[in-house]
């Protein structure tokens, strides 16, 4: 019996030919990629910040049924949900517009934002806060504040 002797190879060793590095950064630790337990105080504030200015801008553009949902602590995907509803597919058209322009004018960066061609769900992901702007008929449909337990403003007002 004849023994032979393999060769191993290290990928690190060798980088094949046209092979690109992904990152020239070193990976992130632990605490870096998945953010602290708690926010910290500043960005407590600049939460509160950002849920403030969507507030406004909704009333501002005349927003119906407004509800803000607060996640902290409840949920890992945002800290605030702000659901909304306009008269039509125009009127939700434009407040996703102004709501945009508001957000990268403070500075809160780009937002990605689902559902603007249509105008029936729009759906406004700052990172932080999740706006989600319906037509009427579509936000009886899906009942998103049934989910978190939250009555909509209307079903409020009738159980007083």
């Amino acid at each position: 019996m004849t023994r032979t002797r393999h060769r191993v190879r290290v990928a690190s060793a060798r980088k094949p030919k046209g092979a690109i590095p992904l990152h020239n950064e070193a990976a992130p630790r632990a605490q870096e990629d998945f953010g602290a337990a708690e926010p910290s105080l500043d960005d407590q504030g600049r939460i509160t910040a950002l849920e403030n200015l969507i507030l406004a801008r909704l009333d501002d553009d005349k927003a119906q049924d407004v509800v803000f949902i607060d996640l902290k602590g409840k949920s890992a995907v945002a800290d605030g949900l702000i659901v909304a509803s306009g008269r039509s597919h125009r009127h939700v058209g434009a407040m996703a517009d102004h709501l945009l322009r508001a957000l990268k004018e403070q500075g809160y960066g780009k937002a990605r934002i689902e559902g603007l061609p249509h105008c029936d769900w729009v759906l406004i992901d700052t990172g932080d806060v999740i706006v989600h702007l319906f037509r009427p008929e579509v936000r009886a449909f899906y009942n998103i504040e049934k989910i978190w337990s939250v009555e909509p403003p209307a079903g409020r007002a009738a159980l007083s």
